[in-house]
């Protein structure tokens, strides 16, 4: 038995609570490693981008929105959530073009990540959009979106003073600043 083995656990039952647009709850009763039963509250998401853009002058492409979960206007990178049967290049492009008007003629995948494991099962997959072409922004009618163009260093202070909290931004911005 390897060590991840001891701290598995295994899945007895699975039910839906709810099932939306976006996300699907349900919950799991599990045997824990010490063969205690438990449940497991889980968000089921389809996955997401985020996007680490950066103009000719090496400056990040960054959004600010107001996001009602946190009920305040974040700063953050591009980002959204994959459609069926989309890849995630694709997905990547499109929501950089909608949400920030640039269209990335070179693109990267960097890293991928869970957002919130502890409860839920996104995976994001951040990329790097280079070389880029601005077009029209090309918004989802809900989404009321102004784009900033920031320094590293710049990013970088506004994390150090909490002024950005979105995590996919400050891992994206980071990963840059370490690069």
């Amino acid at each position: 038995m390897n060590r991840e083995d001891s701290l598995e656990e295994k899945t007895l039952s699975s039910a839906y609570i709810y099932q939306g647009k976006i996300i699907n709850l349900r919950q799991d009763k599990v045997k824990l490693p010490d063969d205690r039963e438990t449940i497991r509250e889980i968000v089921e998401h389809p996955g997401a981008v985020a996007i680490l853009a950066l103009t000719e002058k090496k400056e990040i492409v960054m959004i600010r929105q107001f996001r009602k979960p946190a009920d305040e206007v974040l700063w953050e990178l591009p980002a959204g959530t994959l459609e069926e049967g989309e890849n995630l290049v694709s997905c990547a492009r499109r929501e950089l073009e909608e949400e920030t008007g640039y269209y990335p003629r070179k693109i990267k995948k960097l890293i991928t990540f869970f957002s919130t494991p502890g409860f839920c099962n996104e995976k994001l997959t951040l990329f790097l959009a280079e070389d880029l072409e601005k077009k029209n922004k090309n918004e989802d009618a809900d989404e009321f979106i102004e784009v900033e163009l920031i320094k590293p260093n710049e990013a970088l202070r506004l994390v150090k003073e909490n002024v950005i909290k979105d995590a996919k931004t400050i891992i994206g911005i980071l990963y840059l600043l370490v690069s």
